[in-house]
């Protein structure tokens, strides 16, 4: 396990419980509730994460019998809106026709040179039809993510839904604050299936993250097949914690869960937790052990006990071996080296693991990301430290973080007191642990990526990654309890400028996302500081 509001000024109630009721989307105001609430178009301004830039005006887009989706003559532009009509058709009914030429109007998904970034897109809307415009097809795929939110919660239902399905009129110009908008899924302590994963892909994908960090072993289980030391997976990935049957995923059912994050813009940052957290590669091979006895396998969920033996060159033919078969499984960037609560590996050799097993990263072709504790030894360079440390972490344990970040490390914060997703929201959630704290909504939202480490450099900060620990998940639906409503608010912490950043008003768009969970069959903390629209 790893370890200032803005006010304002108090509305009478009547009027209080108006907006917040319409910020949901549920009345309009002066209509006849039913038939004009559902024809009144979110705000440009409503979604998750908030806009760079929002200039709403001129009337709404309606997607009709008669619209159709106009893409560029390209695979990938075409596979987006592919994917845009395959939410579109069930819900409304229409056929949506997809096209690469023909006349104007309708939806248009388009790339195009512009000042748009890596990710960055712009969406006009008026009466004459609504166009997406990208420089990358990432950001076209973010487009319409917002897109979807612009639109009624029914739309991501599989039967046909009443509409009218409009867009608000106006511009959005968007484009994320940090490169690296993470979120992690620990797979170890209970295993998850490729469907699983791939179900919370596309949660992640719906509030523009673009990395999927996968924790693949860890003491309870190994969970990815390695040819060259096949014992990995068969054994050291045959239980859990609890004692249940675990699981593995095979190089192909791995390779699939690349594609599918790949498809939804996500790139997979496969972690092996080394020298610590390592008992189910102890318990698979004896050898790997400084006095050659295997320990039995471990179901429970202490910490801190294992560790790899250091002084044996078969530790590095395996770190090599393991390396090489998982760089070549994963198209992405990086590979994760794992690094913390190294308890029972001396300091002396945590610096000399970590001195020979970074270059073995390096030979094929990967950046090291590693737990903040690689900072204690030698970051390579373009190395990237994943800090999990609280608000209150002593000064003197941040400083090593904050000289490494001044030296040229990169830092992805992920502080486990605000975005360790398996935290309990309150004591009595059932879900969960509780050594960072317990982690309700708003502080999970409320601190700033650019200012949580004072003397950090802001070129240094790479992005947010929110974990998610499994010792006491087992399904999907405890993922999806656990993550929101708390992911959306991480995901916005990567993407939104820091301008936008306020409880109070990102409070009421976060409510309005509940009617879309529902829609999605998202179960999910209904937090008392949320003004959830009534049931």
């Amino acid at each position: 396990m790893r370890r200032n509001h803005g006010t304002t000024p108090r509305t009478p109630r009547l009027l209080g419980s108006l907006l917040l009721v319409a910020a949901a989307g549920i009345v309009t105001l002066g209509a006849a509730p039913t038939a004009r609430a559902a024809a009144a178009p979110t705000p440009l301004d409503r979604v998750i994460p908030a806009p760079a830039s929002v200039q709403p005006g001129g009337t709404p887009y309606r997607i009709t019998r008669a619209t159709g989706v106009r893409v560029d003559a390209t695979p990938e532009v075409r596979r987006i809106g592919a994917y845009l009509t395959g939410i579109l058709r069930p819900s409304t009914g229409y056929p949506l026709p997809l096209t690469d030429h023909g006349p104007g109007g309708g939806i248009r998904l388009h790339l195009a040179k512009g000042d748009y970034g890596a990710e960055g897109y712009r969406l006009h809307s008026d009466a004459a039809g609504l166009t997406l415009t990208a420089s990358t097809p990432a950001g076209l795929f973010h487009g319409v993510q917002t897109l979807r939110q612009l639109l009624p919660a029914g739309v991501e239902k599989k039967t046909v839904q009443p509409g009218p399905w409009r867009i608000a009129g106006g511009t959005i110009e968007d484009r994320p604050r940090y490169a690296y908008r993470g979120a992690m899924l620990d797979v170890s302590r209970h295993f998850f299936t490729v469907a699983q994963v791939e179900r919370y892909i596309d949660r992640l994908a719906l509030y523009k993250l673009n990395e999927l960090h996968l924790h693949l072993s860890d003491d309870q289980g190994w969970r990815i097949a390695i040819d060259s030391w096949p014992r990995l997976a068969a054994y050291g990935g045959s239980t859990e914690v609890g004692g249940g049957q675990g699981g593995s995923y095979t190089k192909e059912q791995y390779r699939e869960i690349v594609r599918y994050a790949a498809s939804r813009y996500l790139e997979v940052v496969p972690e092996i937790d080394m020298p610590g957290h390592s008992n189910a590669a102890l318990a698979s091979y004896a050898q790997l052990n400084c006095d050659g006895v295997a320990p039995p396998l471990y179901t429970g969920t202490k910490v801190g006990f294992s560790s790899l033996c250091v002084p044996k060159q078969v530790t590095y033919a395996f770190a090599d071996d393991v390396i090489r078969e998982l760089a070549a499984l994963t198209p992405g960037r990086y590979l994760h080296i794992g690094g913390d609560e190294a308890h029972s590996t001396s300091h002396t050799d945590y610096v000399t693991f970590m001195d020979r097993v970074q270059p073995i990263v390096a030979k094929y072709g990967k950046t090291v990301i590693g737990w903040h504790q690689l900072t204690g030894a030698h970051p390579a360079q373009g190395a990237l430290a994943q800090y999990w440390g609280l608000d209150s972490t002593s000064a003197a344990d941040k400083e090593q973080v904050v000289k490494a970040a001044q030296n040229g490390t990169g830092l992805i914060l992920s502080p486990a007191d605000r975005v360790y997703l398996d935290m309990k929201y309150t004591k009595d959630t059932k879900l969960g642990l509780t050594w960072a704290g317990l982690v309700e909504v708003q502080r999970s939202y409320d601190w700033d990526p650019g200012g949580y480490l004072p003397g950090v450099p802001a070129s240094a900060i790479r992005g947010v990654e929110a974990p998610l620990w499994s010792e006491t998940l087992k399904t999907s639906a405890d993922i999806e309890y656990m993550a929101f409503p708390r992911l959306p608010g991480a995901a916005e912490l990567g993407w939104s400028p820091a301008a936008t950043h306020d409880w109070d008003t990102y409070k009421v768009r976060l409510a309005a996302q509940a009617p879309r969970w529902d829609a999605l069959g998202i179960g999910y903390y209904r937090s008392p500081q949320v003004p959830w629209p009534a049931n």
